[in-house]
Parts: C-alpha cells; sequence; structure tokens
C-alpha cells in the first residue's frame, strides 16, 4: 500500500483571491495555525524524496490551495529538478497544478508546457455567475482576468480542464453555462458541490445550495449532456463517467464517489499530513514529512478512525435502490441521523432525484460502450 497521489498545499491557505464560498479558509479558521506560510525548500525535498522512493509504477504530485502559483515559478523549477534527482526507481511521474488563474503569464504557460503540467482552472461559469462570489482581495471581478489566462494556456497548448463549484448562482443557471463551456470549446470539466463551513447549518448562507436545487441542477446537466453524447459531441464530465464506469464495473476514480474514504495524502506548506482536503484539521493530522515514513500516515491510528468512520453509513441508504450508483455521496457532505452512530447525505433527495431521471440512460451508454 502505497500513496499514489500527493495533494500538496505549497502556499497553504494563502490566496490572492477572496470567494465567498471558500471552504479551505473555513478549515484553517479553525486550527491552530490558519496558515503555515510558503514551503521551505527542505519540506519540497523531503516530500518529493519519500514520496518517490515508496511509488511503485507512477505517482501524481498534485498541486493546490490556498493559490500554489503565490509560491513563484522557481519553486517549480525545484520541484522538477527534484523530481529528476529522486526518481531513482524510475517511476512515471505526473504534475497537475489547480489554480484560479489570475497571475498566469507566458512564462508560466511555457513551463508547464515545457514540463507537461495538466492544469486545472477554477471558474464559476459566466461573467454573471463567477463574478458573483470570485472576487480579487480588493473585492473587484476576476472573470476577465481568468479568460485572458485561458487564451494564454490555449495559446501555448497547455492541456487544462475547468473546475466548476455548484453554488445557488451556478446551479440556476446551468444551462446558460453549459453553452457557454461549449461555446469555448472547454471539453474536459469538473462540477464540485459548494461546501457550507463546517458544523453550520445548510443553506444558510447567500451562495448555499440547497438539495431540491441541486438536484435539479445534475438532472438538467446531464439532459444537455447526453443530447451532445447522442450527436458524439458530449464533454468529458468526470462525474457522468465515473458513474458509468461503476455500471461497467469499473472503480470510480474519484473518491467521492467510492462510498469508503481513503488516506488521500493532503500535504500542507510545513510537512503536515491529512487524509483528505476536506478534512485538513489539527484533530485529523497523520504525520509530518520531516518526521515520518510514508507508511506511517497510512498505518497510524488516526488514519484507520478516518477510514471507519466512514463506514457508518445509514441503513436507509443501503436498502435504497440507487446505493449501487449512489453510494452514499462525499463524507463532508454527511450529516448524522439523530439518535444514531450513522450518516447520511445532506444531498440524498439531491441523488433520489438525479438517479431516478437519468439511471436508465446511463445504463444504456454503459451497454453501448460496454
Amino acid at each position: 500500500m502505497y500513496l499514489q497521489t500527493i495533494l500538496i498545499k505549497p502556499a497553504s491557505s494563502q490566496c490572492n483571491m477572496n470567494c465567498d464560498y471558500c471552504f479551505y479558509c473555513d478549515e484553517a479558521a479553525k486550527r491552530e495555525y490558519g496558515s503555515y506560510g510558503m514551503m521551505s525548500e527542505e519540506t519540497l525535498r523531503n516530500l518529493i524524496k519519500k514520496s518517490l522512493f515508496q511509488a511503485v509504477s507512477d505517482i501524481c504530485f498534485a498541486f493546490q490551495g490556498g493559490e500554489p502559483t503565490l509560491c513563484g515559478l522557481p519553486f517549480f523549477e525545484k520541484v522538477i529538478e527534484l523530481e529528476q534527482r529522486y526518481n531513482r526507481n524510475g517511476v512515471k511521474i505526473f504534475n497537475t497544478l489547480q489554480t484560479n488563474g489570475l497571475i498566469l503569464d507566458e512564462d508560466w504557460c511555457k513551463f508547464f508546457k515545457n514540463h507537461q503540467f495538466l492544469i486545472g482552472v477554477s471558474l464559476d461559469g459566466t461573467k454573471e455567475t463567477h463574478d458573483r462570489a470570485r472576487h480579487s482581495k480588493g473585492g473587484l471581478p476576476t472573470y476577465d482576468r481568468i479568460l485572458r489566462a485561458l487564451g494564454m494556456l490555449e495559446k501555448y497548448q497547455v492541456e487544462y480542464n475547468i473546475l466548476t463549484v455548484v453554488n445557488a448562482y451556478t446551479a440556476s443557471n446551468i444551462r446558460d453555462i453549459y453553452n457557454n463551456y461549449k461555446a469555448n470549446g472547454w471539453k474536459y470539466q469538473q462540477y464540485i458541490a459548494c461546501l457550507d463551513p463546517l458544523h453550520e447549518e445548510s443553506t444558510a448562507r447567500p451562495y448555499s445550495l440547497s438539495p431540491k436545487l441541486y438536484g435539479e441542477f445534475l438532472c438538467q446537466l446531464f439532459d444537455l449532456w447526453y443530447k451532445d453524447w447522442k450527436k458524439g459531441k458530449a464533454p468529458y464530465i468526470r462525474d457522468f463517467e465515473n458513474y458509468i464506469g461503476i455500471l461497467m464495473g469499473h472503480s470510480p476514480e474519484a473518491c467521492s464517489q467510492r462510498g469508503i474514504c481513503s488516506v488521500q495524502g493532503v500535504v500542507e506548506a510545513d510537512g503536515s499530513v491529512y487524509p483528505c482536503d476536506f478534512y485538513a484539521l489539527d484533530e485529523y493530522r497523520l504525520g509530518n514529512f520531516h518526521e515520518n515514513k510514508v507508511t506511517d500516515f497510512l498505518e497510524n491510528e488516526n488514519a484507520k478512525r478516518f477510514v471507519a468512520e466512514s463506514k457508518k453509513l445509514s441503513g436507509i441508504c443501503k436498502t435504497c435502490e440507487h446505493y449501487a450508483l449512489c453510494r452514499g455521496g462525499c463524507r463532508r457532505t454527511r450529516i448524522k441521523e439523530a439518535g444514531t452512530d450513522t450518516y447520511r447525505s445532506c444531498f440524498c433527495e439531491s441523488y433520489q432525484m438525479f438517479f431516478g431521471h437519468t439511471a436508465e440512460r446511463m445504463k444504456e451508454i454503459a451497454k453501448f460502450l460496454s
């Protein structure tokens, strides 16, 4: 057992944007140290060296934030240098980076192209829906700046995909968003449900996503996608591809669709390791790359407890006709059932709507592809 993907936060929770719904700002505020500053070269070296020594055939270093580009281009040049130095097992290395795109320029794009980085760009739909929640530190709109960054990625032929947060604004306008993405030629899309702050009542914020609205969003997006699939022109939408893969007997690559958590290996700027991006909290800390081996992160009691907690799924889920596909959804969206030690997704209504609306068509696609 080893970590095949390492999720790295080299700038910790620091960011040059101020998004209304940022789940990581909420997590950071609930820790003893909200930010661990910028990752040092020593931490980076320990992380890469130990990760590569335990890798078997391939490994992915996935940089995220906060905003990872705040570390500067020299930091990532050092990443490449250290990967080459310590890859003694000759494993295949993949590098990905999730960015808001604000400070990307031609030098960044040349670097990404030369070293084959896959870039994820955060964009919340159209200018109207995006600028409602994703602001600069000074409160200014950011959509136009991100479009310019996407243009530069295109110019240098850098591989990228679009990551969209499904909130009250984007969910209500998915038809316009889908058509906008299609007009721009954005064929690789990922949609993630907006999270309310930890331990806060759902739907309490202006951007909050209600179960009914999320269900309507999923149904409408699938209808649009399926229509294009019939024409052989559908974009890659991660969740739909994973659900169809499940029907074909494949294990989903998205952890939120597996039903049970695993240790994801999230590394903060000081080298501390956590099991999941949504649980980078003091009580879930698994160790530190300065002090521990990778096997320590996977085998300690916190890791075992984290996985065990994800198995406490409601009996209602296990008898549901859609359980084989739904699997209870992401643990972070589950809420404890009164008087029990089990959990059920706050989006249960959403998934009931979605699978009831789409299951037969997904089976049709799975049969076609098998």
